[in-house]
């Protein structure tokens, strides 16, 4: 099992390139081939809440195809240095729409966490989780602040016997055969559960070449299952974190499981996250 494709979103904000980077090392180690996607907000009204864009319609179409010329060139520059095969795509149309198209012909995807003080990096409403939700595809959330120094070397699964978590689980195989160490975690919902959850994962990934631990823990006091990971991920020093992708419709919106909020709000660690 391997990774032959990776599709990276690429827009004006100012993580865009740490994303580039961490696609082309991710690459290198699957001798993969790196799409980047450029695909940036839409709206008409986006100048009223970007204070780098112009009102004035020709000097702002100028403005957009200078940021496009910029983010192509960066990331041609880039795959130079990295002297692997790479792509440029900018496509027109709906920004949700035709990222969720071109993420389906792609073998995983990075994105960028939510960033509500960048911006240049909004591009719709619920971009990232309908993209996760919709793709069918493992997604990487690079976190908005913290730097990446490893990734997948020391790996945490948040394991709870759902159908998203075994899809994540088996999606992540790639990285988690490269992994040093890997940790199934289960927090536990109750006490009494007849055996750790983890004991069966941890022999499913035997066979598949893994090594992996694996622990239960209760969720600590005055934090959620989400927080509670997150301080688990910390303690070991993880470098991923596995997990299912979580939502459920209310009505015409999708509201998103509560772990899965923490993450794509709060994570600061790359997490892999399937659907």
């Amino acid at each position: 099992m391997n990774w032959k494709t990776v599709l990276v979103h690429i827009d004006d904000g100012r993580r865009s390139d740490v994303r580039v980077e961490f696609a082309f090392d991710l690459a290198r180690r699957f001798d993969a081939h790196v799409i980047g996607l450029y695909i940036v907000c839409q709206d008409l009204l986006r100048p009223l809440f970007n204070p780098n864009e112009s009102l004035h319609l020709a000097t702002n179409a100028k403005q957009h195809a200078a940021w496009r010329e910029r983010a192509q060139e960066a990331f041609e520059a880039v795959a130079r240095r990295a002297g692997g095969s790479a792509e440029w795509r900018a496509p027109v149309g709906a920004a949700l729409d035709t990222a969720i198209l071109h993420a389906r012909h792609a073998d995983v995807l990075v994105l960028g966490q939510n960033d509500p003080d960048d911006p240049a990096a909004f591009v719709a409403r619920h971009f990232v989780e309908d993209v996760v939700m919709a793709s069918g595809r493992p997604v990487v959330i690079v976190p908005r602040s913290e730097p990446i120094k490893t990734f997948g070397e020391n790996v945490l699964i948040a394991w709870d016997d759902s159908r998203e978590a075994a899809r994540a689980l088996a999606d992540a195989l790639p990285v988690l055969q490269r992994a040093r160490f890997v940790e199934v975690v289960s927090v536990e919902r109750h006490r009494d559960d007849e055996a750790p959850a983890g004991i069966e994962v941890s022999a499913y990934l035997e066979l598949h070449g893994v090594r992996a631990s694996f622990s239960s823990m209760q969720r600590s006091a005055g934090l959620g299952a989400g927080a509670t990971l997150l301080a688990k991920a910390n303690d070991v020093r993880a470098d991923l974190l596995v997990m299912g992708a979580y939502a459920h419709s209310r009505g015409v919106e999708r509201v998103l499981g509560g772990v899965t909020r923490t993450m794509l709000e709060s994570a600061t660690l790359p997490v892999l996250m399937s659907r």
